[in-house]
């Protein structure tokens, strides 16, 4: 199977990506092309939907670093949400991405930016 890739840019710098289909060594190159041209100064955070990504291989995890550290070096954040449960044990496993970064749901991740976005109000 192939990767999907689908870019939703969104109001107040929030961009959603759908993955969909397997992330590994045939697709990765694919997957760091299409995030690389999302302009990080106008969208700092980057919600990647994982809900349809069935695999994930060593290659497929170094492409995710890689968004993480380029949205990272720009003062942005890379969040994950609704990832399969085969994908979620990768992460759990290789416990190489923050815990506070991947969600359950979008609701979980509403949830989280929006109490990111009164604690910046308030100071």
């Amino acid at each position: 199977m192939s990767l999907v890739i689908d870019v939703y840019k969104g109001e107040g710098g929030k961009c959603k990506v759908e993955v969909r289909g397997r992330l590994d060594t045939h697709t990765a190159s694919e997957f760091d092309q299409k995030l690389s041209v999302v302009d990080v100064s106008e969208f700092p955070v980057q919600a990647l939907d994982l809900s349809g990504l069935s695999y994930v291989s060593s290659a497929g995890m170094r492409s995710l670093f890689k968004a993480k550290k380029r949205l990272a070096d720009a003062g942005g954040q890379l969040l994950l949400v609704n990832p399969q449960p085969q994908v979620r044990k990768v992460f759990d496993i290789i416990k190489a991405l923050p815990s506070s970064s991947i969600f359950a749901n979008e609701e979980e991740m509403d949830r989280y930016l929006d109490a990111m976005q009164r604690k910046e109000q308030s100071i």
